[in-house]
C-alpha cells in the first residue's frame, strides 16, 4: 500500500468540490485514512470502503482519535461501491483500475461526481466523471500512477 502525495490528494479533492460541497460521498479505498480525513473536514458524510482488514482497523482508530464522527466504515471490495447509501453526490477511488467500474457509475446520484485514476501501469490519467441524468461526462485531469484497485476482500 502507498499514500498518495498531498498535492494529488487536494487536486483529486478539488475536483470533486469545484461546483460546491456535497453531501454525501463514498471513497474506494481508506488506506491511511489521509483523504478520509480531509474528506470529513470538507463534506458533512463520508463513506469509505477498504478491501485489507487491518489497514481499515488502523485508519478507523487514527480518525477516531482526529473526533471526526460523520465517517461510516465498511470492508469490502470497493469496486462495487455501497450499494446501501447509494446514489452519492461525490466518489473518490484512491487506487487505479484498468477501466472505470460501471457499478461506481451506478452509485452516483444525478450532479455526481466521480474522481478516479484508470487505465494500465505506466498509462494512468485522472478522470472526472460527471452524471446529467443518463449521460456521464468526462474530462481528463492528468497522468498519474497509482497502486492497481485489486477485486476482493483480505483479512
Amino acid at each position: 500500500q502507498t499514500i498518495s502525495q498531498p498535492y494529488i490528494v487536494a487536486r483529486m479533492t478539488e475536483a470533486l468540490l469545484v461546483n460546491g460541497v456535497p453531501q454525501k460521498v463514498l471513497e474506494v479505498g481508506t488506506g491511511s485514512g489521509y483523504q478520509t480525513a480531509i474528506l470529513a473536514r470538507l463534506v458533512p458524510e463520508v463513506y469509505t470502503v477498504e478491501r485489507i482488514a487491518a489497514l481499515q482497523d488502523q485508519s478507523r482508530a487514527r480518525l477516531h482519535r482526529l473526533r471526526l464522527r460523520n465517517i461510516h466504515y465498511q470492508r469490502s471490495d470497493g469496486s462495487w461501491g455501497w450499494s446501501r447509501y447509494a446514489p452519492y453526490d461525490g466518489i473518490i477511488v484512491t487506487a487505479a483500475p484498468e477501466k472505470v467500474p460501471e457499478e461506481l457509475l451506478r452509485r452516483l446520484a444525478d450532479g455526481g461526481r466521480l474522481v478516479i485514476p484508470s487505465g494500465p501501469p505506466g498509462q494512468q490519467v485522472l478522470r472526472l466523471l460527471v452524471r446529467e441524468g443518463d449521460t456521464i461526462h468526462e474530462t481528463t485531469l492528468g497522468r498519474v500512477s497509482f497502486v492497481p484497485l485489486v477485486k476482493g476482500e483480505m483479512s
